[in-house]
């Protein structure tokens, strides 16, 4: 990715059962990936879920927060999926990392 982009972190821990979050999340991401503006996304779950999408300005995540399905997914999230959850937006000024499969 080319710096600087913004990360929108979405930290969360979820209520017992799946309740079609599985797919909701995997409708959500190719969603995401029609938006203007969308970079990629990573995420990991245990007892505390991380999401990460990247973005390439706030005028695009603001667009995301608006789309009506991301909006109705929100909603169930709150009502049967989470039990906390927060979002950071982040500037990305510099990355670097490190892979073995690459040397």
């Amino acid at each position: 990715m080319k710096e600087p982009y913004y990360a929108v972190i979405f930290t969360s821990t979820r209520t017992d059962g799946d309740h079609g979050y599985g797919e909701m999340a995997q409708e959500m991401e190719a969603l995401a990936e029609k938006e203007q503006g969308f970079i990629g996304i990573e995420s990991a779950r245990e007892e505390v879920g991380i999401t990460v999408s990247y973005w390439t300005s706030l005028a695009a995540i603001a667009t995301w927060k608006k789309n009506l399905d991301h909006r109705f997914a929100q909603k169930k999230g709150q009502k049967e999926w989470y039990s906390w959850y927060k979002v950071r937006i982040c500037l990305v000024e510099r990355e670097y990392e490190f892979n073995t499969l690459t040397t």
